[in-house]
């Protein structure tokens, strides 16, 4: 039999955080959003405190109840690398993990030899001791329900973060107690659709004729009603979905109002986004860029955005000319900027198409992007990086309570002391 899991590492940012700090292990914990805005992740510590998500770190940091809790900048470089050491774990004891998010992977469960709780649980060991990062699994018959047991999972403490939702009649148990909204694929207007038909729960959703689904929902509900049924409609993927677009966009540490600043600003997100094109062995064709004033501060609201069409590229050099062309473009005096952002688009494989009025020469402008990836993955990202980027950037983003980097910076690297 088909059997799909589904791990996803327990409030992920935090245990990123507590994997290298063991005073952590039982203090309460939360990771703020970009420029320490508000709280995006959360330890049960935490959400015992009251402290929800969206919670402002300036007035939730204030109350007395908070005093307690340890509170931490965005490290998405710290985050993404412990992500990938999860995977690592699970990819040399599986024969097929699918990432579905940094902190969630679809797992291949079948024909596994022995017990399969027991082998579940042996998993989640290894993920904990390897990469110091806790998880709860659910597995069973499809995606969508390996998904639902791992939510199950997580919510109820006397499951002991395994779920297993295999066996017909388990499920059945489970979805007349389980509220319609706690199935993937199942968003808000979904939800008050259902409720308005009277249908509360998983059960009641699963006892609906499929037509009337279909009718209800189109043929995208109706495929969430096979999955809850046991009918597998979306099977691991051997190979990674080919990224539509790739942005990057940041609110700015302060408000900006001369364009040198917001140049430098776009040049690095170009940059950035240069980077993620060459991971994925991708370019560009299409980009675009964004900027707007604050719209909750009481100054006067601008925004606006421009694109253009490029000739392929991953070449950090070419999309920044084009990304500050078009910044300086619909740039204004007079307003304070507090984001601006650079989005790709019309990705496809690099070399797949023919140069003809190309910028540079293909072959020299791969031999210098080469070159400045592996002196960044040697030495850390950003060390080797095109002046326009600036030197001093005083209008990045505040991480005011950034911890170290440490799986990525060999300068920030774990210290142990022998007496």
């Amino acid at each position: 039999m088909r059997v799909y899991g589904l791990i996803d590492g327990n409030s992920f940012y935090c245990s990123c955080q507590r994997a290298f700090e063991p005073r952590l292990k039982h203090r309460p914990v939360v990771v703020l959003s970009n420029n320490d805005g508000c709280a995006i992740a959360r330890t049960r510590e935490a959400k015992a405190l009251g402290v929800k998500m969206g919670d402002a770190w300036h007035i939730a940091r204030k109350r007395p109840e908070s005093q307690s809790i340890v509170w931490y900048s965005s490290n998405y470089a710290l985050y993404a690398d412990m992500s990938r050491r999860m995977y690592q774990v699970l990819a040399e004891r599986l024969p097929a993990v699918e990432p579905y998010s940094i902190d969630e992977m679809f797992l291949d469960l079948s024909d596994l030899p022995g017990d399969l709780h027991e082998r579940c649980r042996q998993i989640r060991q290894d993920v904990a001791d390897h990469a110091k990062i806790p998880t709860c699994i659910g597995w069973g018959p499809t995606k969508t329900i390996a998904k639902l047991a791992n939510g199950l999972a997580k919510d109820h403490v006397e499951l002991d973060g395994l779920c297993d939702l295999t066996d017909p009649a388990v499920r059945k148990d489970w979805y007349c107690r389980t509220s319609i909204d706690e199935v993937w694929g199942i968003g808000r207007q979904t939800k008050q659709k259902l409720l308005g038909a009277g249908i509360k729960t998983i059960a009641d959703f699963v006892a609906l004729d499929a037509k009337t689904v279909r009718q209800m929902l189109t043929v995208v509900g109706a495929r969430v009603q096979a999955e809850l049924r046991g009918q597998s409609c979306l099977p691991l993927s051997d190979i990674a979905a080919t990224r539509k677009s790739i942005a990057s966009t940041r609110t700015f540490g302060r408000l900006l109002l001369k364009w040198e600043e917001i140049r430098e600003a776009i040049a690095h997100y170009a940059n950035r986004a240069a980077e993620k094109l060459r991971e994925d062995g991708l370019e560009a064709a299409h980009l675009s860029v964004l900027m707007q004033t604050n719209p909750h501060n009481g100054d006067p609201w601008y925004a606006k955005h421009a694109a253009v069409t490029i000739e392929p590229t991953s070449d950090a050099r070419d999309l920044i000319r084009h990304a500050t062309a078009l910044g300086r473009a619909i740039w204004l005096p007079g307003y304070r900027y507090f984001k601006a952002g650079v989005v790709l688009s019309d990705l496809r494989p690099a070399g797949s198409q023919g140069l003809m009025f190309a910028f540079r020469d293909p072959v020299q402008s791969a031999t210098v992007m080469a070159a400045m990836d592996a002196v960044n993955a040697r030495f850390g990202s950003g060390t080797l990086r095109p002046g326009s980027t600036g030197l001093k950037r005083t209008w990045s983003p505040r991480q005011s309570l950034l911890s170290a980097r440490y799986t990525t910076r060999l300068e920030e690297i774990v210290r142990a002391r022998s007496w």
